[in-house]
């Protein structure tokens, strides 16, 4: 038998391109094969040094010298193998790996990863992208550009996540920092901006909104309910994963679709909403649940329970999690729609190969492993820049931290 092609080296780049807030890492997986080499995404911006470390100190001793085909046992090992386990840190630090070592395979078999799974079940992926403006009138005047570019699927906002009350009734030393909002005025202030949107697009247009779990579970019951006459493709991320039992009482009182889990770390926060049917799209972050291994698993899972996927696809994932995504979406028999961030030139030509949405689908390139590569020089001019992020620090009006 020939020697099998191991792990040589595992690199790490720390990557900051858009400005404050968007952070990218990324995994090269050298192998003993001259040329070979695979990459992934670890990418969790607002932790990213973390993640470094758990990398270089502790999964690259593991791994070295591996064999690359035993992705499955690699996984599974590497999970346990630290003990403590299904947290943030350490299931991005594994999805790098993980990520990289599908690339590993996809190239040495000369197929796409996606053909690794099961072959195609489509040859693109419907995506959303994100209609965002300081009134109704701004958010409508973008959907419109959206249309104009084919986009068939948009996600409108309003103010950013939570929007931004009029007026702002605040206790005397309130902190400064942070991003305030007040929940009451958010759900009635979406409510009007989707009702003045849907009245002027019409019902052919499909639109989507997200909570991004900073309503309490009985305010989330009651905007769920009153946006169930605006027929949206699906509300999301209306719970924290804490009051994930509260998804029960959404689903008693309204047929409004509901997409969860981008904050997932653990198969038992998404093992309850798909088997008792009370989500219709698991939308976990790829990297934070542990890479393609789990989010394949994940994805059959849901499959015989008629729920589909819509994977987590903000500026924050990286460009080689979009590859990853896209994979799993044109395999996966029960795909459901795409996060889309638009990318600027910047990032096409820092990962070549990186997938292109052309009439509101993202189409893969067809090249082996996850088809797109990493420009190295271009790449060590943008470092990671350290900082504290403001618009995570959520506060409610009377300066309480809120979630999440």
């Amino acid at each position: 038998m020939p020697n099998p092609v191991t792990i040589r080296d595992v690199k790490t780049f720390l990557i900051q391109t858009a400005g404050p807030g968007t952070r990218f890492i990324i995994v090269k997986v050298d192998t003993s094969e001259p040329g070979l080499y695979g990459l992934g995404c670890a990418t969790f911006t607002q932790r990213f040094r973390a993640v470094h470390t758990a990398i270089e100190q502790h999964l690259k001793p593991f791994v070295i010298g591996k064999d690359v085909s035993r992705i499955e046992e690699l996984w599974q090992m590497a999970m346990v193998q630290g003990y403590w386990r299904n947290g943030p840190v350490l299931n991005n630090a594994i999805s790098g790996i993980d990520q990289a070592l599908w690339d590993i395979k996809g190239k040495m078999a000369n197929m796409p990863v996606y053909d690794l799974l099961g072959g195609k079940c489509r040859e693109a992926a419907a995506v959303y992208t994100h209609a965002d403006g300081c009134d109704p009138q701004e958010v409508l005047d973008n959907v419109r550009k959206f249309q104009e570019q084919g986009y068939r699927y948009i996600r409108v906002q309003m103010g950013g996540y939570g929007g931004q009350a009029a007026q702002m009734h605040r206790p005397e030393g309130c902190p400064e920092s942070g991003s305030y909002f007040d929940p009451r005025a958010y759900t009635r202030n979406m409510l009007k901006m989707i009702e003045y949107v849907r009245s002027n697009v019409g019902d052919e247009m499909e639109l989507l909104h997200d909570v991004h779990e900073r309503l309490s579970p009985i305010d989330t019951v009651k905007f769920a309910k009153d946006v169930e006459r605006f027929n949206l493709f699906f509300l999301e991320d209306s719970l924290a994963p804490e009051d994930i039992e509260w998804f029960r009482m959404i689903r008693q009182q309204c047929a409004t679709p509901i997409a969860m889990g981008e904050l997932f770390n653990n198969p038992h926060e998404w093992r309850l909403l798909i088997e008792e049917r009370l989500v219709d799209f698991i939308r976990m972050h790829v990297s934070q649940m542990g890479g393609i291994t789990p989010a394949r698993n994940a994805a059959i899972h849901a499959q015989i329970y008629g729920i589909r996927t819509a994977w987590h696809g903000p500026g924050d994932t990286s460009p080689v999690g979009h590859a990853a995504n896209l994979d799993l979406d044109v395999w996966a028999p029960n795909f459901g729609i795409q996060e889309w961030c638009r990318f600027d030139p910047l990032v096409y030509e820092m990962f070549p190969g990186l997938p292109e949405v052309r009439g509101g689908y993202l189409y893969p390139n067809d090249k082996p492993g996850l088809g797109i590569d990493f420009n190295e020089k271009l790449a060590a001019k943008y470092a990671c820049v350290d900082e504290v992020d403001v618009w995570t620090q959520t506060r409610l009006p009377d300066g309480s931290p809120a979630r999440p």
